[in-house]
């Protein structure tokens, strides 16, 4: 099991629409081989901060979903949204107290 974690600010005038078509994008990701789930996080601190968590099964799942047309569809919404670019990183789940049996 694979978790990404990407991180982005947006720009002011486009959260709104940015919330939106990122909510899209996991409703349509939900359908996806390999898919396991997803969190969207806003900044405490810093409103306009976004954070996604990906998990899925393995990294080629996650990166067959973004040659999936729903997947770019969406891009082309984000565009212009985000006042820099994405920072991505990949961790492996060594343990996940979420399913785990005591």
């Amino acid at each position: 099991m694979m978790t990404i974690i990407t991180r982005v600010v947006l720009r002011d005038e486009g959260a709104g629409r940015w919330d939106r078509a990122m909510h899209e994008r996991v409703a349509a990701a939900r359908e996806k081989p390999g898919w396991i789930s997803a969190q969207l996080l806003k900044g405490v601190d810093e409103p306009l901060e976004r954070a996604i968590v990906g998990v899925w099964e393995t990294r080629e799942d996650w990166s067959a979903w973004h040659h999936d047309e729903a997947f770019r569809a969406t891009r082309d919404e984000l565009v212009g949204l985000e006042a820099g670019q994405m920072d991505s990183t990949w961790f492996e789940v060594v343990q996940n107290t979420a399913t785990e049996e005591d």
